[in-house]
C-alpha cells in the first residue's frame, strides 16, 4: 500500500482522477436524465433522497460492471434484452401523468424510483463501461506502469465516487426543467428509446443474421427507430386516459423533423466532416427550439383570454338583444 500514498501524493494521478470524472461525467447525461424523470413527482421531502440514491446506484453499478462484467457486451442477446428495458422504463416514465394524477403515479415510494433508476442504469452501463476501463488503464499506465492494476482500480473507484455530486447537480437541474417544461419529459423519452434501439441494433446476434451493410444501415437507423417506438406507444397510452396536450403532440411532430433532418445530414454530408454533420444538427435543434418557443407563447396568450362565465352571458348575445328589444317597446 505504500506505493499507492506515494502515488496519490504525485500530480499524475490526480490528472487521471480528473480525466476519468470528466469520462464518466460525459457518459453520465442519459442518466442524469432518468434519475430526473423518476424523482420528478416524488414528494419534496425525498426528491433529494432519490437523487443521491439513484446517483449512488448509477456510480455502484458503473463500478460493477468496469471490473466483472465488461467482457459480457460480446454475449449474444444480452443487448437485446438490455434495450427491451430501457424501452419499457422509457415508456413508463413519460405516461406516468397518463390519467392526469403525476404525484400519485410517479414515485410517491422512493425505493420504486430507486429501482427504475438501476434498470435503466444496467442497460446504459453496459457500453459506458468499455470507455472508462480503457481511459483509467491509460492512465494507470502513465501514473505507475509498475502497479498499474491497483492504479487502475483506485481512480476508477475515486473518480466514480467523485461524480456522483455532479451527477446529483445535474439531476437537480433537469429536474427544474422538467417540471417547467413538459415537454422535456418526452424528449428524454425520445432520448432512452434512441439509445435503447442503438444497443439493440449492435447486438452480435443482430449483426450476425444479416450482411454487413445491411447492419450498418440497421445501425443508423436503430436510434430512430427506437425514439419513435417510445413515442408513438406513449401517446396512444396517454390518449386512452385523456386528450393530448398541445405540447405532446408537438413533440412528435418535432421528432418527425428532427428524423427526416438526421437523414437528411447523413446523406448529403460526408461521414468524415464530423464538424460539419454536427453543425447542421445544431441548426435543426435551434429552429426545433424557436418553434417551441413560438408555441409556448401562444399557449400562453390564450389562456390569458378572459372566459365567459355560464351565468353571466355575453352582452351581445342574439338572445341578450332580444330582451333588451322587447323591453324598449
Amino acid at each position: 500500500m505504500d506505493f499507492l500514498w506515494q502515488d496519490i501524493t504525485h500530480a499524475p494521478f490526480w490528472i487521471a482522477a480528473l480525466q476519468i470524472i470528466g469520462v464518466n461525467i460525459i457518459l453520465s447525461g442519459d442518466n442524469a436524465v432518468v434519475i430526473a424523470m423518476a424523482c420528478m413527482t416524488l414528494p419534496p421531502r425525498q426528491r433529494l433522497w432519490g437523487m443521491i440514491l439513484g446517483a449512488g446506484v448509477a456510480v455502484l453499478l458503473r463500478v460493477l460492471f468496469t471490473f466483472v462484467v465488461a467482457q459480457a457486451m460480446a454475449y449474444p442477446f444480452l443487448k437485446l434484452v438490455g434495450g427491451l428495458l430501457l424501452f419499457w422504463v422509457a415508456v413508463k416514465l413519460v405516461t406516468e401523468d397518463a390519467d392526469g394524477d403525476s404525484e400519485m403515479k410517479s414515485g410517491e415510494n422512493l425505493w420504486r424510483a430507486v429501482r427504475i433508476v438501476a434498470i435503466a442504469d444496467i442497460v446504459m452501463s453496459l457500453d459506458n463501461v468499455i470507455a472508462i476501463a480503457a481511459s483509467a488503464e491509460i492512465a494507470a499506465a502513465r501514473v505507475d506502469i509498475a502497479n498499474a492494476a491497483a492504479i487502475k482500480a483506485t481512480l476508477i473507484v475515486f473518480g466514480l465516487a467523485t461524480s456522483v455530486p455532479l451527477i446529483v447537480a445535474g439531476s437537480a437541474v433537469l429536474m427544474a426543467l422538467l417540471e417547467r417544461f413538459r415537454v422535456l419529459v418526452w424528449g428524454g423519452g425520445a432520448l432512452l428509446g434512441w439509445v435503447a434501439g442503438d444497443i439493440m441494433s449492435t447486438d452480435p446476434a443482430v449483426i450476425g443474421w444479416v450482411s454487413e451493410s445491411a447492419a450498418h444501415d440497421l445501425h443508423a437507423w436503430g436510434g430512430r427507430l427506437g425514439s419513435l417506438i417510445v413515442m408513438t406507444t406513449g401517446l396512444w397510452i396517454v390518449r386512452r386516459h385523456r386528450p393530448l396536450a398541445a405540447e405532446e403532440v408537438w413533440t412528435f411532430a418535432a421528432l418527425l423533423l428532427w428524423i427526416a433532418g438526421d437523414v437528411a445530414i447523413d446523406i448529403s454530408i460526408d461521414d468524415a466532416a464530423v464538424g460539419k454533420r454536427w453543425s447542421a444538427r445544431l441548426v435543426v435543434f435551434f429552429v426545433l427550439v424557436a418553434d417551441y418557443v413560438v408555441l409556448r407563447s401562444r399557449l400562453a396568450g390564450a389562456s390569458k383570454e378572459p372566459q365567459l362565465s355560464d351565468t353571466e352571458p355575453a352582452l351581445d348575445t342574439p338572445k341578450r338583444k332580444r330582451k333588451v328589444s322587447d323591453r324598449t317597446k
